[in-house]
């Protein structure tokens, strides 16, 4: 019944909220065009002050333009792929609107993905490479590039200082699950929540088969209803709007398919969605897997 899982908005959202600590320093520019499609960078993350220091591991590396590379689990991760993003770099460079306007050293490129690369690694090592591991999980490469850059090895990172990022992953145990929606809970901001809800969206759809296991537990019920309680709450405003300018029935309609669908995507189980919508469980069923066959 699952689309393809999009990883990169979660990705997106994982990088605000590892470096939320200086998100008012950065400007994020997801999908940028260098060009003309389908050269386009992942994500492009810059300083609005180049001298803002970044505390959090994955940005201490950062200059004043910083462009990130998303590979997702199904993506290959070799030497031509490394120096795709570096040309990327460079094109990023040259496009700047006048001659050297986006310094070489004021550019870095950082290449995210869960496990770590070993072929592209073993390439290093006979080709002189030299790299560095400052901290679990990231490497710096010193040798053969024009930019500072960066590898990211998700899986190898601190579950305490980056589980948004750990948590873009096909491989999470139920203990993870739970952490991850337990942080979502102690989230306060508006912001901070909805970039959050985006990760636990993918990384349900990653782990259907664990959520299984977890659904039925009254606790993880209650967690997932607590953080959906806002965006039900919003989209029962919005459809209200629309039944006043629409159709009561119409508005009302729409609002309990969005409702049913999100509270699916976000692995709540379709026993708890039909007793919010009070509808039968067979009812949801249809429902979603209405919505998922458009």
């Amino acid at each position: 019944m699952d689309k393809k899982i999009q990883w990169h908005p979660g990705f997106v959202a994982a990088v605000n909220l590892e470096l939320a600590e200086n998100r008012n320093a950065l400007i994020y520019e997801k999908e940028y065009n260098l060009n003309t499609k389908p050269l386009e960078i992942d994500l492009l993350v810059i300083k609005k002050d180049p001298g803002v220091r970044i505390n959090n591991e994955i940005g201490k590396i950062f200059r004043g333009h910083n462009i990130m590379e998303y590979k997702s689990p199904e993506d290959h991760l070799n030497i031509d792929t490394f120096y795709k993003s570096g040309a990327y770099a460079m094109l990023y460079k040259a496009y700047g609107n006048t001659v050297d306007e986006r310094k070489a050293d004021d550019i870095t490129v950082s290449i995210v993905r869960e496990t770590k690369p070993e072929g592209l690694f073993e390439y290093f090592y006979n080709h002189g490479y030299r790299t560095a591991n400052p901290y679990h999980g990231i490497y710096y490469v010193l040798d053969h590039v024009l930019f500072k850059t960066q590898i990211i090895v998700t899986k190898e990172l601190d579950k305490d200082n980056h589980i948004w990022m750990k948590s873009l992953s096909r491989n999470l145990k139920e203990q993870d699950m739970k952490e991850l929606i337990y942080r979502i809970n102690c989230l306060k901001g508006k912001l901070d929540k909805e970039l959050a809800d985006s990760v636990l969206e993918v990384s349900v759809r990653a782990n259907k088969e664990m959520m299984k296991d977890l659904r039925g537990e009254d606790i993880m019920c209650e967690a997932l209803l607590e953080i959906m309680e806002p965006e039900i709450m919003e989209i029962r405003r919005r459809a209200k709007e629309e039944g006043q300018m629409e159709g009561r029935a119409e508005g009302e309609s729409r609002s309990e398919s969005r409702i049913i669908l999100n509270m699916y995507k976000k692995g709540c189980p379709l026993e708890l969605i039909a007793e919010v919508c009070g509808k039968s469980v067979e009812e949801v069923e249809q429902m979603v897997k209405k919505q998922y066959n458009k």
